[in-house]
């Protein structure tokens, strides 16, 4: 969905300033886990935990139907929302493929709730998800 560039850039930043720079496997799976975590938190009051559950699953299934090469990760993940089975095999994979299959899952996943329930309220759920991690860096001050 190309109206979503600025959010989807906005997902990969999130995602690369959370995981550090030079960062290994393992700290791009606990990127990706955390977010994951901090995006089920914001949702499971608005849409309970199966409506979280049922976005992951079907996000992934998007992710493994659109890229191939995600497939493979898909078939391992075989419990409804196991974020430590997800890390367990994002650790497996190199560096460029986990970072890969966070940006895609988590960009799928922001698509996918924006076809549901609209773009504004999709941001609005979700602007704590990529904001913590981004607010870190200097910040402009405010004129009087």
């Amino acid at each position: 969905m190309s109206t979503l560039s600025e959010e989807s850039r906005q997902i990969v930043a999130s995602l690369a300033h959370r995981a550090g720079p030079d960062a290994d496997t393992a700290r791009i799976a606990e990127a990706i886990v955390a977010i994951l975590q901090d995006i089920r938190a914001a949702l499971t009051p608005i849409i309970g935990q199966q409506g979280v559950i049922a976005l992951y699953r079907r996000s992934l299934h998007l992710c493994a139907s659109t890229h191939p090469r995600l497939a493979c990760t898909y078939d391992n993940l075989q419990t409804p929302m196991d974020l430590i089975e997800l890390k367990t095999v994002l650790v497996e994979q190199d560096e460029s493929d986990a970072q890969f299959f966070g940006e895609m899952l988590l960009t799928t996943l922001y698509e996918l709730l924006t076809t549901l329930i609209g773009p504004s309220l999709t941001a609005r759920l979700l602007r704590g998800v990529w904001q913590p991690s981004l607010s870190e860096t200097p910040s402009q001050e405010n004129s009087p």
